[in-house]
């Protein structure tokens, strides 16, 4: 199974102004593994970027002037992308983004789900948490996936990112190695044997006070008057 992990950044939050995508951002994972295939492009969108957005993401007009237009990358775009299941947080803005832009190109071109399904992890996290803050930030605290790069928001950054939390939430591998001669999540979660240091330090064993254990047979006695008289632990201590 090959999905894309994908993130935009725009030059305002609403396409019915006329706000353009200014970078795209894209991980791959296949078989839930990340694969270290990426797609990412800065795009010169043709009109200044509003303010509140600059303070999000950092990203200025001056910066983007020598950027290609989003027709020139379409192309490589979608070709990394088709086929795959996007995973996308909050996807119908991405989503909405992205169509606005491919509506832009010449007649006929397929809007982004003709190309892709999707899943939109801020659904999944609102109902595997319902009432809770589920945007990146907490899912991160949630899922202790370390996002202490994440001063401003960057699409590739937050791609990444979010595709931890996504293995993660879902209850998968979220780290990919090979041939680094270290155990990798995919071995952990299979079992496989771990080596204890010889010289490791014996257990503590802590047992039980004469106060506790007179407590537990109260405790017994109590669910013996209540049964009828048969306790299962008392059973199994015989």
């Amino acid at each position: 199974m090959r999905q894309i992990v994908l993130d935009t950044e725009t030059t305002g939050l609403e396409t019915s102004q006329g706000h353009r995508i200014i970078e795209i951002g894209c991980v791959e994972l296949v078989n839930r593994r990340l694969t270290g295939q990426h797609y990412h492009q800065y795009i010169n969108p043709e009109r200044e970027i509003d303010q509140g957005a600059i303070e999000v993401h950092g990203i200025t007009n001056e910066f983007l002037a020598d950027k290609p237009l989003f027709a020139q990358v379409a192309p490589d775009f979608l070709e990394f992308v088709e086929g795959a299941e996007l995973v996308i947080h909050n996807a119908p803005f991405d989503v909405g983004f992205i169509n606005a832009e491919l509506e832009r190109l010449a007649a006929g071109t397929r809007k982004i789900g003709s190309v892709c399904s999707v899943v939109d992890t801020l659904v999944l996290a609102r109902k595997k948490h319902p009432g809770q803050r589920n945007n990146l930030d907490a899912l991160c605290a949630r899922y202790m996936v370390d996002n202490s790069q994440r001063d401003l928001h960057g699409a590739l950054l937050d791609a990444e990112i979010l595709a931890d939390v996504y293995l993660a939430m879902t209850g998968g591998q979220t780290t990919f190695q090979l041939g680094s001669g270290s155990e990798s999540s995919a071995e952990a979660a299979a079992g496989a044997p771990r080596k204890l240091a010889a010289d490791r330090p014996p257990l503590k064993v802590i047992r039980a006070t004469d106060a506790e254990l007179a407590a537990h047979q109260a405790n017994l006695d109590e669910i013996a008057e209540a049964s009828g008289g048969r306790v299962l632990w008392r059973e199994f201590e015989g």
